[in-house]
C-alpha cells in the first residue's frame, strides 16, 4: 500500500481520501471484532477502537513516529500469540512458551539445529508433556481440557487467596464429584503441572543469623562458616538429631530435615525470555528507542538524563534496543497483617523499563526476584540474599542469553543491565552502605553535608538546605545575618524558633 499520503498535512484532501482507504483496508484484515489497535501518536498501537474512533485519531493527532504500515497490519504472520489466540487456546500457549511452531520455514528449523542458535527455552520433553495436557478431555465430551482446567483452578486459587488446606479439600471433593475426571490428585501434582509452563522457583536454604547462602560450593554444608549455626531446624531430642545427622553420609539427611531459614528465588532469565514470546509483547519491548516521542519532555525514564548518559556511555548495549534496562525495588512488609507482631518478610522485585510507561509498572510485569522471610529483616547483610541475582545479572551483562524473537522470527543475544534502584532512605542504606545516620548522611552532598550536633538532643540536623532560597526569605538561613524587615537579625541554627526569632518572623509583612 502506498504511504506517501502520510507525510501530507492531515487537512488536505489527499491525506484523507488515503487514510479512509488505509482504514478500510485494516479493518478488512484485522478489525473482525469491529476493533483494531490504533496507531495515532497517543496510543501507540497499544489501545483498541472502532472505526469512528480510529479515524477521528489518525485525522487529528497523526500516526507514532516510526510508524510503518508494513510492520504493523500487512506483512503475513501466522505465528500464534497470546493476543490473538483465544483465551482458551491452550496449545497456542505452549507454543509461545516452547517457541515451537508449527508453520516456521526449512531455513528455520536449519538455524535451531545449529550450535550456535539453540533455543534456551525449548525442552523437547515438558512441552509433549504440556501438548499431553492440552489435548487431554478433562472427562469425555468435555469442552475444558486437562490444562486449562488446571490452570484455571490455580489462578481462581491465587487470586481468591486460598490456602493450600482449604484448596487440597476443594480437590478431594471435586474428585469425588465427577470420579471420571483427570482432576491431579493433589495440590503438589498440579504445581508440577504448572511448574512446566515455566512458573518454578528455586528454595536456597540461609543461616538463621544471616550470615551466609547454603549455595554453589557451600550447598552441602550443614553449619553456619560464621556462626555454627546449624542450617536445619532443631526438633525436641537435638542429641539424636545430631547423631543421624552425622551418620546420613548419603545426603538422605535433606530430606528428613526442614532449613531454618529458606530464600524462594526466582530466576531472571526465563522472565526476561519469556517477554519476547509474544510478537506483539516484543514489540513492546522497543518501544523506547522506535516509537517513543523525543522531545524536551519526561514522559519515560529513557528521557532521563540518566538512561542518556548510560546509552552514551555504553554505546555497544545500546546498539541493540532490544537490551533490557531494569530497575530493582525492595522493602519489607508484615505478611500476617497484624502489626502488633514482630514480624518482616523482604520482597525484591524488578522493573523492565523498555515497556511504554502505561505497562512498565503493571503488575504482570513486575517480576519478584527474590522472597528473604523473616521474622526479622535482614539488614546490611540483604548482600548475602541477593547474591543469586547478581551472578544472573552479571551473566547478562557480560556475556547474554541466547534469545527468541518472536515478532521478527529470529535470535538475538538478549543484554541487560541494572539502571537504579527505588527504595526509601532507611533501605537504601541496606543496598547502598552509605549511611543516613550521622554528620555525612547525605549521598550527594558526601564530605560536603553541613550538619549541626544540637546540644541538648544530641541529634544531627541539616538545615542548609535553606541556602537555595532567596536571601530576602524568611527563612533563609545561612552564616550571613537574617533580613528581616528593615533591620539585621543574627540568627543561629540552633535557636531558630528562639523568641527573637518568632519576634522577626511575626514583624515580616506577608506576602
Amino acid at each position: 500500500m502506498d504511504s506517501t499520503w502520510m507525510s501530507l498535512c492531515r487537512s488536505s484532501p489527499a491525506y484523507e481520501k488515503g487514510l479512509d482507504k488505509f482504514i478500510e483496508r485494516i479493518f478488512s484484515k484485522k478489525g473482525k471484532d469491529g476493533h483494531i489497535y490504533c496507531s495515532c501518536k497517543y496510543c501507540g498501537n497499544h489501545k483498541r477502537v472502532d472505526r469512528v474512533q480510529a479515524k477521528t485519531h489518525l485525522l487529528c493527532d497523526g500516526f507514532f513516529k516510526g510508524y510503518k504500515i508494513s510492520n504493523v497490519y500487512f506483512e503475513p504472520d501466522d505465528t500464534p500469540t497470546f493476543e490473538d489466540a483465544d483465551e482458551d487456546d491452550m496449545q497456542a500457549l505452549a507454543q509461545c512458551i516452547f517457541n515451537v511452531f508449527e508453520d516456521e520455514d526449512e531455513e528455520e528449523d536449519d538455524i535451531q539445529q545449529t550450535e550456535n542458535q539453540t533455543v534456551p527455552n525449548l525442552n523437547a520433553e515438558k512441552f509433549n508433556k504440556v501438548l499431553e495436557y492440552v489435548k487431554k478431555e478433562l472427562y469425555p465430551g468435555c469442552k475444558f481440557s486437562v490444562l486449562l482446567f488446571i490452570v484455571r483452578l490455580f489462578h481462581s486459587k491465587c487470586v481468591g487467596k486460598c490456602n493450600e488446606k482449604g484448596f487440597s479439600m476443594i480437590l478431594d471433593t471435586m474428585r469425588e464429584a465427577f470420579p471420571h475426571a483427570a482432576i491431579p490428585k493433589s495440590l503438589y501434582e498440579l504445581r508440577k503441572i504448572i511448574r512446566d509452563l515455566g512458573l518454578g522457583y528455586e528454595k536456597i536454604d540461609a543461616c538463621p543469623n544471616d550470615c551466609m547462602l547454603y549455595w554453589k560450593e557451600n550447598k552441602d554444608k550443614i553449619k553456619c562458616d560464621v556462626c555454627q549455626t546449624s542450617r536445619y531446624k532443631q526438633i525436641n531430642n537435638d542429641s539424636e538429631n545430631e547423631s543421624t545427622t552425622e551418620a546420613d553420609k548419603d545426603g538422605d539427611y535433606k530430606a528428613k530435615k526442614v532449613g531454618a531459614k529458606v530464600l524462594r528465588y526466582f530466576p531472571l532469565i526465563p522472565c526476561l525470555q519469556r517477554l519476547f514470546m509474544s510478537p506483539k509483547m516484543a514489540g513492546s519491548m522497543r518501544w523506547h528507542e522506535e516509537s517513543r516521542m523525543k522531545d524536551s519532555r519526561l514522559r519515560h525514564p529513557a528521557d532521563s538524563p540518566a538512561w542518556k548518559t548510560f546509552d552514551y556511555e555504553y554505546k555497544e548495549f545500546a546498539k541493540e534496543t532490544r537490551n533490557v534496562r531494569l530497575g530493582l525495588a525492595n522493602d519489607g512488609f508484615n505478611p500476617f497483617g497484624n502489626m502488633s507482631v514482630s514480624h518482616s518478610t523482604w520482597p525484591v522485585v524488578l522493573m523492565p523499563y523498555n515497556l511504554p510507561p502505561w505497562l512498565c509498572m503493571k503488575k504482570p510485569f513486575l517480576f519478584l526476584s527474590l522472597l528473604i522471610p523473616g521474622p526479622s529483616a535482614p539488614g546490611t547483610n540483604i548482600d548475602v540474599y541477593i547474591q543469586p541475582l547478581v551472578d544472573e545479572l552479571k551473566e547478562l551483562w557480560d556475556t547474554g542469553v541466547n534469545t527468541y524473537d518472536s515478532s521478527t522470527k529470529s535470535y538475538f543475544t538478549l543484554h541487560a543491565s541494572l539502571l537504579w534502584t527505588v527504595s526509601d532512605f532507611p533501605v537504601y542504606v541496606n543496598l547502598s552502605g552509605w549511611s543516613t545516620k550521622g554528620k555525612l548522611a547525605c549521598p550527594s552532598c558526601h564530605k560536603e553535608t553541613r550538619s549541626t550536633r544540637l546540644s541538648n538532643s544530641h541529634k544531627e540536623i541539616f538545615m542548609a538546605h535553606r541556602r537555595w532560597l532567596e536571601s530576602l526569605h524568611p527563612f533563609y538561613l545561612g552564616t550571613s545575618p537574617l533580613l528581616v524587615g528593615p533591620s539585621l537579625i543574627s540568627v543561629d541554627v540552633e535557636d531558630d524558633w528562639s523568641p527573637k526569632f518568632q519576634s522577626a518572623l511575626a514583624s515580616y509583612p506577608p506576602p
